[in-house]
């Protein structure tokens, strides 16, 4: 028997950083992402010997362990090792279950596309169909927040677990007490069609540890600097107008939300610019770009570029000569997260 599985990467739209406690504890957050042709992977082979072994190529890490209900988490694989003892704990009375799992992604970590968030749900997912698991879209997203946040202590915002396990277009409404509701958004085609004709991606070649940018984030709502506080707010009305552009088809509209909120994401921490970033923002914006915005935390990873599609051709060309970044286009994908088995003949 195999056991696969798969969940998709987002790109933030818009609010990225308002699900983040405590901000959206105290002031409610709100965010617009939308679920691309991007992936996380899993596949578990269940064994008979007891061992426990954890293969990620594409971080080239291979890990073995003997017959066991709990797994330190520390060194490297912290998310499979997470996930791996809460499954055990909660779902499989406490004993051990012996496998080889294998997991890599369309993206690298750090990338701010959710790499990290929505590998967590893919491996859950996996156990799910596995374990024959009988956890809802929300619960399987809870699961994967709780799991990174509070075992592992990894500091973030909870948008990532949600989009990758729902899928879509999604508005989404962060309040106290972990309350979260997705929206999901009924894209006419023709808007689709625009929005996709009028995104590139363009990866900085620098993955970033988001923890410093949030922890400031994080800070800003206590802080006596007005000035982040003001940020993180404009970022929440970002989202909301972004969802009446996106809806209404006002394309110009969506360029021009993306310039504020990326000039609002600036204002809520120190690190989330730097000169190599502001350096590609301009030269895409002298290239026919409408509007930039890092995804993600910020300080590296995928810049998401907005311009009219009969530019997008040059535009991508000129990104091509720049010496350490590549070019990606994107389509946006409906399903989360999913699964299925294969079985031996």
């Amino acid at each position: 028997m195999i056991i696969r599985s798969k969940a998709p990467l987002r790109l933030g739209l818009a609010g990225g950083g308002t699900d983040v406690s405590p901000f959206c504890d105290k002031y409610g957050g709100a965010v617009i992402n939308v679920t691309i042709n991007m992936y996380s992977y899993c596949t578990i082979v269940p064994r008979t010997d007891g061992k426990i072994i954890f293969n990620s190529p594409d971080r080239n890490v291979y890990l073995q362990f003997e017959n066991t209900n709990h797994i330190d988490t520390n060194g490297d694989l912290l998310l499979h090792k997470g996930i791996y003892n809460r499954i055990v704990k909660d779902y499989n009375g406490g004993k051990p279950l012996s496998f080889e799992m294998t997991t890599y992604s369309d993206a690298p970590a750090g990338s701010g596309l959710g790499t990290s968030s929505t590998m967590v749900v893919t491996i859950i997912k996996a156990f799910m169909e596995w374990l024959n698991l009988p956890l809802g879209e929300y619960d399987a997203a809870r699961l994967a927040y709780d799991i990174e946040r509070n075992d592992l202590k990894f500091a973030g915002g909870k948008q990532d677990q949600y989009s990758a396990t729902f899928g879509g277009l999604n508005y989404m409404e962060f309040y106290d007490h972990d309350k979260v509701i997705v929206n999901p958004l009924r894209l006419k085609k023709w808007i689709k069609n625009e929005m996709e004709n009028s995104i590139v991606l363009y990866f900085t070649g620098k993955s970033r540890d988001s923890g410093k940018i949030i922890d400031q984030q994080m800070k800003s709502v206590f802080s006596k600097n007005k000035d982040r506080l003001d940020g993180m707010m404009k970022l929440k009305k970002e989202a909301v107008d972004m969802k009446e552009c996106i809806l209404t088809g006002n394309f110009d509209g969506i360029a021009d939300t993306i310039k504020m909120g990326w000039e609002a994401k600036k204002q809520t921490s120190s690190v989330i610019s730097n000169p190599q970033i502001e350096n590609t923002y301009n030269f895409a914006l002298s290239h026919g770009a409408k509007a930039c915005k890092i995804s993600g935390a910020g300080g590296g990873g995928f810049m998401m570029i907005w311009c009219d599609p009969e530019k997008r051709y040059d535009l991508i060309e000129a990104l091509k000569g720049l010496k350490d970044g590549q070019v990606y286009t994107c389509q946006f994908v409906e399903n989360g997260m999913q699964a299925w088995t294969l079985y031996n003949n």
